[in-house]
């Protein structure tokens, strides 16, 4: 079986039943990718996985065989911050972290499938992803700004 992760090709030598979190973390050291809940409620772990974000604690390594994943590792291109990734340091998005990657990994895939989104759209995209310390306001701005054309 083989993955495609950030772009790359990784042969899969573990267990078909390993959670894909665990196989991202623990086999391919990508340790951007958070477990929160366990239980998909949490987003802490979101991944795109062949362009959905997906909670990888529910998602088996043998779902995914010959797909395409990308990890919060994947956003960045040649040392350079992505847009959604500076609008969230620059915004004020960024408190503990702790759900950061999952939450830039939902609004990569709502602005991959629609680019302008309205306030309410974004909050309904990401309603899937929980965050303690900012309120989400400081969220939707960065993420709207991203939309808005402030950052390429």
């Amino acid at each position: 079986m083989a993955v495609y992760v950030n772009g790359k090709e990784y042969e899969i030598t573990c267990a078909p039943t390993m959670r894909l979190v665990d196989f991202l973390r623990e086999e391919l050291g990508l340790t951007g990718t958070k477990e929160g809940c366990g239980e998909g409620e949490c987003g802490a772990c979101t991944v795109l996985l062949e362009g959905n974000a997906v909670a990888s604690c529910l998602v088996l390594v043998g779902q995914v065989d010959g797909k395409s994943i990308i990890t919060v590792e994947g956003l960045a291109e040649d040392n350079q911050l992505s847009a959604l990734q500076q609008a969230f340091v620059d915004k004020g998005a960024i408190q503990c972290g702790f759900c950061t990657p999952g939450m830039l990994l939902s609004a990569k895939a709502l602005l991959d499938q629609n680019p302008t989104p309205t306030r309410d759209e974004i909050s309904v995209a990401i309603e899937g992803n929980l965050c303690r310390c900012t309120g989400y306001v400081k969220i939707i701005d960065a993420i709207e700004a991203v939309s808005r054309g402030e950052y390429r």
